[in-house]
């Protein structure tokens, strides 16, 4: 463990600082807007830039690090991130600030790029499991931890636009003084939707409802609690207790799921997330008691191991060498699902109250189970292959450049198996016809 962090602190405290930030900014805006007098519709749509960003982001920026190196491109997203989170704190514009959403998510799969892809070349096989434990609590504590310093100054001036774009700013920091070259890095190759669809449909389409649930989480859960009249740290509370919650069952449930199958483990917990959202959406006077932080714990708990459990059901019916191509598609059906998760909820909370806010995740999650019911009436879980081992990840699309299901030493196994089947077969194929040239007879 001692050897894992000497080699990749910087990285690690990179992936500090950048989840901090990006815990603080996205609750930030979403209350911030509510107290400029945004219309919750008009909110929901530029906090779906950042998700957009994310789509873009996932195609353009491996090629840039491909060209020009990690701590080059790490280095310009981040400047470039911090830049636009101080325009957001400068003026208060709708599309201005959809547009410097999207800059930041474009910068932040870039900075997540740079930052898995570099921990991915720096493990093995004995340490893989580890760098992916730390990776998670690191990712998720740090966003949770975000929360908490929107408690430090008024959402009404720009101090903490300027804290956030401080911390982003400073993350470049440890990974220029301590590192000489980059890994080097190969942009992976996808395949389509259609494809994979056609492989593992409810692993797809668990994947998109995974994001819009996120986006709804992430996008409006501080414009929900704002518009109930929650106070500032009582909305981070609120934030930090959906996140922990999802971290906490991550483990459990996937280690459920390996056990009794991913099949029976989804629709299980969306049963769950379903009846507490609707629940709480059903309450007609919501208070910020110790009941109203515990559902929220408790919901958080049950959706947002959706992600993994999606992905590690997809992985079941895929070899390792599949895994590759599939894990960018994966990321890409979930960020399309955030960036509509965003505006439908708001649209939904301008119409129907903030009741709708945990109806929309209830929505979302009922259809996973109806279509989780159906598809075990169409194809039988995975029962003679043995499943893919659960691999916890975070319930946002973060893991753009990790491949941490694929090892490496499998692919490799798998080449060399073929190359001496291919020359065993050669060689019998000469012996035989040798023998054959001895027997006959001359013409």
């Amino acid at each position: 463990m001692f050897k894992i962090f000497s080699n990749t602190w910087a990285l690690f405290l990179g992936l500090t600082l950048i989840m901090l930030g990006n815990g603080l900014q996205g609750t930030l805006l979403g209350i911030r807007a509510t107290l400029e007098g945004l219309d919750t519709s008009i909110t929901g749509l530029v906090m779906s830039g950042y998700f957009i960003g994310l789509i873009i982001g996932c195609y353009a920026v491996p090629k840039a690090i491909a060209n020009v190196g990690h701590v080059r491109v790490f280095g310009a997203l981040a400047s470039i991130a911090s830049t636009s989170i101080l325009v957001q704190g400068l003026w208060v514009e709708p599309f201005l600030w959809w547009a410097m959403r999207l800059v930041t998510g474009f910068s932040y799969a870039g900075l997540y790029i740079v930052v898995e892809s570099w921990l991915n070349d720096a493990s093995d096989n004995n340490t893989r499991g580890k760098m992916l434990s730390i990776y998670m609590v690191i990712s998720l504590g740090s966003m949770a931890g975000g929360q908490f310093l929107l408690n430090l100054a008024s959402p009404e001036t720009i101090e903490l636009f300027i804290l956030t774009s401080l911390l982003v700013s400073w993350a470049v920091v440890p990974m220029l003084i301590t590192a000489t070259h980059g890994p080097n890095f190969e942009t992976p190759e996808s395949v389509s939707i259609v494809q994979l669809f056609k492989v593992s449909p409810l692993g797809v389409f668990g994947m998109f409802a995974s994001g819009v649930i996120m986006g709804v989480f992430f996008g409006m859960g501080s414009v929900f609690t704002t518009n109930l009249g929650l106070s500032v740290s009582q909305v981070s509370l609120y934030m930090s207790a959906v996140i922990l919650g999802g971290f906490i069952s991550q483990y459990p449930l996937g280690w459920l799921s390996d056990r009794i199958g991913r099949r029976q483990v989804i629709l299980g917990s969306c049963i769950v997330g379903s009846a507490l959202c609707i629940y709480a959406g059903l309450d007609p006077a919501p208070r910020a008691d110790i009941l109203f932080f515990a559902l929220a714990s408790l919901i958080g708990g049950m959706v947002m191991p959706l992600y993994a459990l999606c992905s590690a059901h997809v992985n079941d019916y895929l070899t390792p060498q599949q895994m590759v191509a599939a894990s960018g598609t994966l990321v890409l059906v979930n960020a399309v699902g955030a960036a509509i998760g965003s505006p439908v909820a708001a649209a939904s909370m301008d119409h129907f109250g903030p009741s709708a806010f945990y109806l929309t995740i209830a929505v979302m999650s009922l259809s996973v189970v109806v279509y989780t019911l159906w598809r075990s009436t169409q194809r039988t879980e995975v029962g003679d292959i043995e499943p893919s081992d659960f691999v916890m990840m975070a319930p946002t699309p973060l893991s753009v450049g990790l491949n941490l299901d694929v090892e490496e030493e499998v692919l490799e196994e798998a080449y060399n198996q073929d190359a001496e089947e291919v020359q065993e077969s050669f060689e019998e194929l000469t012996q035989e016809l040798e023998e054959l040239a001895h027997t006959e007879p001359d013409k």
